[in-house]
């Protein structure tokens, strides 16, 4: 899954790509002595979260402030290489299509050292209203500050 797939139901625009770099972790290490299955996904959660402030200028906070929270409604991981303790992942992610209430973000995780692929993938994200649990619609400004 080399290449990012966008849905034909999504608005489809040129999104920008960002790039966080996450060290691996004793507590990463799983007992087959590899980063293991899940904190791939902990890793690409940790970049977005620094990219919404860094990159987008709209922080999880701000979303927060307003009521709003993303939760991740799907995802699709394709694992090639491990990583292991004293790897660094450079985890590149961007919007890949946005919806009515949601987003794709496709990324990629990769070993620094070699710049080889450790895991890419899809993951679905649906905008909701915090008291009610609810999706609700995307409004323009988040549409706009997300299109970059």
């Amino acid at each position: 899954m080399n290449q990012w797939i966008i849905s034909t139901i999504f608005l489809t625009m040129s999104f920008s790509k960002f790039t966080s770099e996450i060290p691996v972790r004793p507590d990463d290490i799983d007992m087959n002595n590899h980063v293991h299955f899940s904190r791939y996904l902990d890793y690409v959660l940790a970049a977005r979260f620094e990219q919404m402030e860094r990159d987008y200028r709209m922080s999880m906070e701000e979303f927060t402030a307003r009521g709003l929270g993303w939760v991740v409604s799907g995802c699709t991981v394709q694992y090639k290489r491990p990583l292991v303790l004293g790897d660094v992942a450079i985890v590149k992610t961007g919007i890949v299509g946005l919806g009515t209430s949601s987003g794709k973000v496709g990324f990629e995780i990769i070993r620094k050292a070699t710049g080889k692929l450790s895991a890419d993938g899809i993951f679905d994200y649906t905008l909701v209203d915090i008291a009610t649990g609810r999706a609700v619609p995307l409004t323009e400004e988040i549409i706009q500050r997300y299109s970059i």
